[in-house]
């Protein structure tokens, strides 16, 4: 987070609080991403160690947004804080949020990765590629997003939803028609598909994430908006 925000309070206590909370975020962040990558890696391989790890992880996510929802709620009651630093709490507590969200996404992914190993079709994974190329690049420019305060990112990052859904559609309609032209691979089919959206999960949460920003640093409630009209409050 900008430094021209943050850290200018006459309480050092104060300001270490903010920054411990900031800091446990971005930790919260990278784990997800971690979970995200390492769990679509097992899916496309079949590796059980890597999706052991990734199901292993999810109890860290939950118990640092535990601990930070906790910190907020205590610096709200204990400090009173207004303005800017009451937005950024609250945007951190919605935040956090999301980003458990994603790591139950990625827990998901490496649930049926595990169920996957003992068929044939663990190696078959062609068809996710691309949506996992663009909620993976969504989620890290969300984060980015955050961590940087730069409100800029948030409309391109809201353009991508729709790519998303397009893709997830796609790969939805493709499956189907496999499905109906051979029976045999309606099980592989499903459990691509179940996958599939759980990664589309992923795109909307990382789009939910950058969604704060803007109210965290404007103090701009924008969900709902369209494009247009985001852009618009973004160049205000």
């Amino acid at each position: 987070m900008e430094s021209s925000k943050i850290g200018h309070h006459i309480s050092e206590q104060f300001n270490r609080e903010i920054e411990d909370i900031r800091n446990k975020v971005l930790t919260m962040g990278g784990l997800v991403e971690q979970q995200i990558t390492l769990a679509t890696q097992a899916f496309s391989e079949g590796d059980i160690e890597l999706a052991e790890t990734v199901i292993k992880q999810d109890d860290q996510v939950n118990d640092l947004e535990l601990e930070i929802d906790r910190e907020c709620i205590e610096i709200i009651a204990l400090r009173q804080p207004a303005a800017f630093d009451l937005r950024l709490l609250i945007s951190v507590i919605k935040t956090i949020t999301e980003i458990e969200r994603v790591g139950d996404q990625a827990k998901r992914i490496a649930q049926m990765a595990i169920h996957l190993v003992d068929s044939e079709n663990h190696n078959q994974y062609y068809e996710l590629q691309h949506i996992v190329d663009m909620v993976s690049a969504m989620l890290h420019d969300a984060l980015d997003a955050f961590a940087r305060m730069n409100i800029h990112e948030v409309v391109s990052i809201s353009k991508q939803v729709k790519n998303v859904n397009r893709e997830y559609k796609s790969i939805v309609r493709q499956l189907i028609t496999k499905m109906m032209e051979d029976p045999r691979k309606i099980s592989r089919s499903l459990d691509l598909l179940w996958t599939a959206r759980a990664l589309e999960r992923v795109g909307d949460h990382a789009c939910n994430i950058s969604e704060y920003v803007i109210y965290m640093v404007k103090g701009e409630d924008i969900r709902h908006l369209s494009t247009e009209e985001l852009t618009q409050k973004v160049d205000l």
